[in-house]
């Protein structure tokens, strides 16, 4: 089961890359990171250039060009990225899609998903990119499909 579009899910892996790989503050090369998780070059792009005007990333060019986090990964919550790329609503749309879902007017799954997706909200705001990076780089878990 899918909850984060295909952008969050690449957008979080690639900064997971970048975090594991230098701790994120030094460039990156773009190329690198989508050859690397075989993610589609300008899709990446387009996904960084959100993180980028949300002034979560820098991006340079040049010969040592690429992007870097604009602050520590310890800072940076799994939460904030996921607001900026799903948008402000996310946790507040219907998992059924339905418009008006509510208290007042719940679809079949509303209880249930809102006890879940109240869980999972703490989750992403302690959660930080340090902490994905370390399960990546020391407790060899994978970002790659």
């Amino acid at each position: 089961m899918k909850i984060l579009s295909r952008a969050c899910n690449y957008g979080i892996r690639a900064l997971i890359y970048m975090v594991a790989n230098n701790g994120g503050q030094e460039n990156t090369s773009i190329g690198e990171i989508s050859e690397e998780l075989d993610i589609s070059f300008h899709f990446l792009t387009k996904t960084f250039q959100e993180l980028n005007r949300a002034n979560l990333l820098k991006s340079s060019r040049g010969p040592n060009g690429g992007v870097a986090l604009t602050r520590p990964a310890a800072d940076i919550s799994m939460m904030e990225i996921i607001l900026v790329i799903e948008g402000d609503d996310f946790f507040d749309t219907c998992l059924l899609g339905l418009p008006d879902c509510g208290n007042g007017a719940p679809c079949p799954i509303h209880e249930v998903w809102k006890d879940k997706k109240d869980k999972m909200r703490l989750e992403f705001e302690t959660t930080s990119l340090a902490d994905l990076g370390v399960r990546v780089s020391e407790d060899k878990m994978r970002i790659t499909i």
